[in-house]
Formats: C-alpha cells, sequence, structure tokens
C-alpha cells in the first residue's frame, strides 16, 4: 500500500522483463523489490524520534534577572523590578516537537512574589529576552496576575482564571486543530488559534521580586491528564469521519474485489455468506463491470500458491508455478524466481539449516550476484547468515511473515498479468486492488493536508491506523 515506486532502480538489464512480456515487467521489479527494501527501512525511519525539551536554557535567557537551579528546572526572579521590560525569561533548551497530535509542559508556582506576574507560553528562537511570552509578534502567553491572554501585543484578552502560588499551569499546542491551550490545577482553561508558524519554545517568564517556578517536561506525571485529552481528540477526529455515510454496498463492492484481487477464496466465500441478508444488491456500471470478472481469473490456483507460500512451502510453490504457468519461471533470472528462491533461503535459515541454506544460496541466489536491482537485496539475505539470533538483526524483517506475504503478493500479481483479457492493458493495474489504490489517495490526502500545516502533527502511517482500529475493536 505503499505510494508509487521510485523510479530510480530502473534498468533495461535482462530481469527487466523476466516476469511478463515487454517493458511492462519493470513494474513488477520496481514494486516488489522496492517494497522488500521498504520493508528493512521502513521500522528504522518511524522510529526516528524527535528530541523533546529536557530543561531550561541557561544560555539562552535574561540571565541579569533571575536564577535558573542547578537541575535547570526551577527559575526565580532576584531583581527588584525596577522597569517594565525588566522581565526574567527563559525558554526550554530545545523546541517543542511537531511530528505528533499535541506537545505539553507544566509549571509549578512555588513563590508568586510580590506582584505575581508569572506568565507561561511559546516563544520564537529569536524572542527578545526581556519580554513577556505574548507581548511581542510570534509569541503566546498565559499570564497569572490577570488572566489574561497575550498574542503578539502588549494588550491581553480575558482568557481564564489568574494563578498564584501552589498553582499548577500547562501549555500545549494540539497540531491537529492548529491551537494553543492551557490548563490549571489539572483544568482545560482554554484554547486560541495558533498562528505562528514555525518552531516554537516553551517559555516561562517571571518579573517581580521571590516569583519562582518549577517546570515540568515530563519527568514526572503531569497535573492535567495529556493522555485523556489526546485521546478525546483523536475521538472527536474518528467520530466526524463516522458521520460520513457510504452506502454499505459501497464498502462490500471494494472488500469483495479485494479478496478476490489476491485470491482470498475461502474468506471471500464466509464474507458472501455473512453479507447475503445484510447488504443490499450491488449496481454496477458497465464499463466497470468486467473487474469482478478479472479478479477471479485464476483464483483458485492463485489461492493454493499464496497458501503455500504463506506456510513457506516454496518447493511446492515451483512446482505448481512449473506445471500451471511455465512462462512465468522460463527465465530464471526473473523477479519471481529471484523472490522465490530468496524465500526458500530464507526457509532453510528460519529453521536452522544453514549449511543447506549456503549450498542454496550458491546454487540459486548466486546468479543474482552483480545484477543491477538484485544485489543489494542478496547482500541481505546472506547477511542472515552471519547472526546467531538472525530475527532479533538488522535484516530480521526477512523472517516476520510479512515478507512472505510479499511474495505471494508478486507472485498473484504475475499470474493476473497472464489474464488473456488484459493484453492490452498496463500490467501495472495487477499490483493493487481498487481497495489499496483507495487507501494510498487517503495517505497522499492526509500528507498533504499535514504538508499545509507546515508538516506539524502526527506523521499518517496507514498500517498503524488500521493496526490501532483492529486492536480498539
Amino acid at each position: 500500500m505503499n505510494s508509487s515506486p521510485s523510479t530510480a532502480n530502473s534498468n533495461n538489464g535482462r530481469h527487466g522483463n523476466g516476469d511478463t512480456s515487454g517493458g511492462d515487467g519493470r513494474d513488477l521489479i520496481l514494486h516488489f523489490l522496492d517494497k522488500v527494501r521498504l520493508s528493512a527501512t521502513r521500522d528504522a525511519k518511524e522510529d526516528e524520534g524527535e528530541e523533546s525539551p529536557m530543561e531550561l536554557n541557561t544560555i539562552n535567557s535574561a540571565g541579569g534577572f533571575l536564577v535558573v537551579s542547578p537541575d535547570k528546572l526551577s527559575v526565580k526572579y532576584t531583581s527588584m523590578h525596577l522597569h517594565g521590560h525588566d522581565v526574567g525569561v527563559v525558554q526550554a533548551n530545545k523546541p517543542a516537537p511537531f511530528k505528533c497530535l499535541t506537545y505539553y509542559f507544566e509549571i509549578f508556582v512555588k513563590d508568586s512574589g510580590v506582584k505575581g506576574q508569572v506568565a507561561i507560553g511559546f516563544t520564537k528562537e529569536n524572542f527578545k529576552m526581556r519580554r513577556q511570552p505574548g507581548w511581542e509578534v510570534n509569541s503566546c502567553g498565559y499570564h497569572g496576575d490577570d488572566g489574561f491572554l497575550y498574542r503578539g501585543q502588549g494588550k491581553g484578552e480575558a482568557f481564564g482564571p489568574t494563578y498564584t502560588k501552589d498553582d499548577t499551569v500547562g501549555g500545549g499546542i494540539n497540531y491537529a486543530s492548529q491551537e494553543f491551550f492551557f490548563t490549571k490545577n489539572g483544568a482545560l482553561v482554554g484554547k486560541v488559534p495558533k498562528d505562528i508558524r514555525g518552531q516554537l519554545f516553551p517559555t516561562v517568564a517571571v518579573h517581580s521580586q521571590n516569583e519562582e517556578v518549577s517546570v515540568n517536561f515530563g519527568q514526572k506525571k503531569y497535573v492535567f491528564d495529556i493522555e485523556g485529552y489526546e485521546a478525546s481528540e483523536r475521538n472527536k477526529q474518528q467520530m466526524a469521519i463516522e458521520k460520513i455515510s457510504i452506502p454499505p454496498n459501497i464498502g462490500y463492492g471494494l472488500i469483495k474485489t479485494y479478496l478476490l484481487h489476491y485470491g482470498y477464496e475461502e474468506t471471500l466465500n464466509a464474507f458472501n455468506l455473512a453479507t447475503k441478508t445484510t447488504v443490499p444488491p450491488i449496481y454496477i456500471a458497465q464499463e466497470n463491470a468486467i473487474d469482478e470478472d478479472d479478479s477471479s481469473y485464476a483464483l483458485n490456483q492463485r489461492k493454493t500458491l499464496r497458501q503455500l507460500v504463506r506456510n513457506g512451502e516454496i518447493d511446492a510453490a515451483l512446482t505448481r508455478l512449473r506445471d500451471w504457468y511455465p512462462q512465468l519461471i522460463q527465465d530464471d533470472k526473473s523477479v519471481v524466481c529471484f523472490l522465490l528462491h530468496c524465500q526458500k533461503f530464507i526457509e532453510l535459515v528460519r529453521v536452522g539449516k544453514l549449511e543447506e541454506g549456503v549450498k542454496y544460496g550458491r546454487l540459486e541466489l548466486a546468479k543474482f550476484v552483480g545484477l543491477d536491482g538484485f544485489q543489494d537485496i542478496v547482500e541481505d539475505c546472506f547477511a542472515l547468515l552471519v547472526y546467531e539470533k538472525p530475527e532479533e538483526s538488522s535484516v530480521g524483517y526477512f523472517l516476520e511473515d510479512s515478507q512472505r506475504e510479499l511474495v505471494a503478493d508478486a507472485v498473484n500479481a504475475a499470474i493476473l498479468s497472464t489474464n488473456p483479457k488484459k493484453k492490452d492493458v498496463q500490467r501495472s493495474c495487477h499490483l493493487d486492488s481498487h481497495l489499496e489504490k483507495l487507501l494510498r489517495q487517503l495517505t497522499v490526502c492526509c500528507l498533504e493536508r499535514r504538508s499545509l500545516n507546515g508538516d506539524q502533527g502526527d506523521t499518517f502511517r496507514l498500517h498503524h491506523v488500521l493496526h490501532n482500529n483492529k486492536t480498539r475493536r
């Protein structure tokens, strides 16, 4: 369900048309070989985190008016507050991360000092460190002495209650709604539009003698239930989606063609039986009526081959392919042959038959050594032999069930490409079902929407969404 494969690996080598006639065979190569590579990099990319603020920045602060504690998590105003601009301001050491639904931090007012002019908010890196957050453009602050919210100017707006000694106040960013929100003693005070672009730093200000606050960047449990807040925000999104009315027969049709496309015959029969009395008849336009027939092509044979590959019975799968579709493997350097031979090697490693795996690799995988488009995957396969526990290694993804599914998908697509009714249609149409094309379009739309928000907010990962929805049911 990935977006269109890169053309970077396209070439005119012999393997470029091993599965199907003509240049369209490259579709299989680019699609399924790139999927193998994506399996190797997906988890690493998704685990790339952002650095979060962990302490106060003692370098970029109004040091003449405040003292930061040795642990860099408390700040105290030590000046006499002779002028309006004698503010003690300090930012976090890192900007707020933005590849997430929300960011949040809290302060605890240890002492409200003479005037209680404590403030919490967000500012840009180049913020004037002798001004309260919210007094300058590109900043926002919730002030304790008057409960006002300041957004880019010296004049505030009524927002919430004042806060003083022993109060805990929080400031957050909701990237989905593009809003700032603030809390007091575990309760949501309010929210305002976030009209500032770019990186923002959590910021604290003290402005009268003896004012002192400590900061919690997540080192300890927050007073405000941020997890509950995020869950509520996600539920709002889900409820908005569920309000969209879709005729049940449309969803039925998408699922049915998906099951047909991938040869899940038994699941299809069970699905048909379960929905027989609950789904209205499907009326398909004439120009689309051939899709189901085409997806039904060689259904039983595709089902059999998928089961064999999913069970790791690669020799049996190759035997059936030779009997049923010899044209697909007559070129022993085709992409289907390559993936099946790789999987056979992987299955030998899986059961600990390393010597047999070495022999098989020398016999079959060695044919692909040096061939552009295959070399890196061959090397990764052989790397399985190096590790005592290959399943825990950097190439352990080969031993996951998803690798078997990928190989089964490639075999399935190759068989669909032999359908004589589809000779005049690009064979790339066999790579994905209608449902997958729809989900890919959904992914593109979500990424585009995030881009319009300055790439802020949750990174959309379809398989995470599908998995999370499955575990909630």
